[in-house]
């Protein structure tokens, strides 16, 4: 669902925020360069790491004035205005005191108000940030000035699509589904003349005098590899913050809610609550979910390499969209199938019930597999006997048919989800008689 959005008055203009969670501590985040906090819910690796933030704070969203849903401004925001905005924000949600997170250029502006309005701060957290953004005589880990012109003229001619991803989110550079979204994140962020000044403005920042005099804790987190804002602009940070402590995590994305997210989230809880979430790292209870699109090699055959093409775009689109509305991860995709997993059967079965409906609109049908067991955990895949049964499962299953094990049918009684016997099967290579059963649409 996505959260109301509402507006708070900075001077005399309207700062565009959200408010998601009820934790005992308030969480503000920042966002980097631009941002629209609509479109944010629509990319479903964003979606998944505000909904962990908001699991253990009271998490506050705004967009910085000049982008996204905030008004916009003939000048270049001033760092200066841009602690208007979140004090603006603050009083609008009743807030004394907050954390700050801040990813990206927004880290510089928690660093000054922080300095400058340390009773209405608990703490700070700056992820992939930065003292300085040009490299000179005495900050050798900024960029060349001409490089930094380079990006702007290509702002300028080229803004509308995916730009920056390369270095923001090399770990997506390939997937065409998160480039489509960055591309319009983008566009509804700001317009080519906004984002070319808010870089332009990046220039002149430098808030390397008033780091030492920051009083309250701060945590720096920054990628091992990131190519937009290195490693050393992190560790300069957390040398010159009293009493910071440096997170180094091993991806090269800069953007913080893709690659190795979930050990970014653990850092962040644990020093925003002090209390650490123990992840077992062996193996999980999941609900496993496997799609597959019927008779997909005829269908490819008579519509053509292209034609099938765009219809497997808007068929894996369309899926992605059911798995970010029902709390789903997706674990693999190969051409024509999805592989899933849920953090409970009931999510699992009405997604797939909402898959079926948006297929159809497109002459697509799908067969669909459920089950629920334990899986092993191999970095951020899951595998195991569960990921062979529910692929079998998945198999047996006809156009539109939903079938489950009962495991998943007994976990979901009292969901009103209604089922019919689909008789007792074997399944290759898994041990035992499988009792079968049908979802009843509709």
């Amino acid at each position: 669902m996505l959260p109301e959005t509402k507006y708070a008055k900075s001077g005399n203009i309207n700062i565009a925020y959200q408010v998601v969670g009820e934790g005992p501590v308030d969480l503000v985040l920042v966002p980097g360069w631009i941002s629209n906090i609509d479109v944010f819910w629509e990319e479903p690796s964003v979606v998944r790491f505000l909904n962990k933030l908001a699991s253990f704070s009271r998490l506050i969203l705004f967009d910085k004035r000049g982008t996204g849903l905030s008004d916009r401004v003939t000048d270049t925001p001033m760092l200066e205005e841009r602690m208007d905005d979140v004090r603006a924000v603050l009083d609008a949600v009743g807030s004394e005191r907050a954390t700050l997170l801040g990813y990206s250029e927004a880290g510089t502006m928690v660093a000054l108000f922080a300095a400058t309005y340390p009773e209405r701060t608990n703490s700070i957290i700056m992820i992939g940030s930065f003292a300085r953004r040009i490299k000179s005589h005495d900050y050798p880990w900024g960029v060349e000035i001409e490089k930094y012109k380079e990006l702007i003229h290509e702002i300028e001619k080229n803004w509308g699509g995916p730009i920056g991803i390369d270095q923001r989110a090399p770990s997506k550079k390939n997937d065409e589904q998160f480039k489509k979204w960055w591309g319009k994140f983008l566009r509804m962020g700001a317009s080519p003349r906004t984002a070319a000044a808010i870089t332009k403005m990046n220039i002149e920042i430098d808030v390397r005098d008033i780091l030492p005099l920051i009083t309250v804790p701060a945590l720096i987190i920054h990628a091992e590899g990131d190519k937009l804002i290195t490693l050393p602009n992190g560790e300069y940070l957390a040398k010159h913050i009293p009493n910071a402590r440096l997170v180094v995590v091993k991806t090269d994305d800069h953007l913080p809610f893709i690659e190795r997210s979930t050990d970014i989230l653990e850092e962040v809880e644990e020093f925003v609550t002090g209390i650490k979430t123990e992840r077992n790292m062996g193996r999980v209870l999941s609900t496993l979910m496997f799609t597959d699109i019927v008779d997909s090699t005829k269908m490819a055959q008579e519509l053509g390499d292209q034609n099938w093409s765009d219809l497997l775009e808007a068929h894996d689109s369309a899926i992605r969209h059911e798995l970010a509305v029902y709390r789903g991860r997706e674990i693999d995709t190969a051409g024509d199938s999805f592989f899933a997993s849920f953090d409970g059967p009931a999510r699992g079965l009405r997604c797939a019930q909402a898959i079926n409906e948006s297929i159809r609109a497109f002459g697509l049908s799908v067969r669909v597999g459920i089950h629920t067991g334990e899986c092993e955990l191999r970095g951020d895949k899951l595998a195991g006997i569960a990921v062979h049964i529910t692929a079998r499962i998945s198999a047996l299953a006809g156009p539109e048919q939903i079938l489950v094990s009962r495991t998943v049918k007994d976990l979901v009684a009292g969901s009103g989800i209604k089922f019919k016997d689909f008789g007792t099967h074997s399944l290759k290579g898994v041990s035992d008689e499988w009792n079968l059963f049908e979802v009843v649409q509709g």
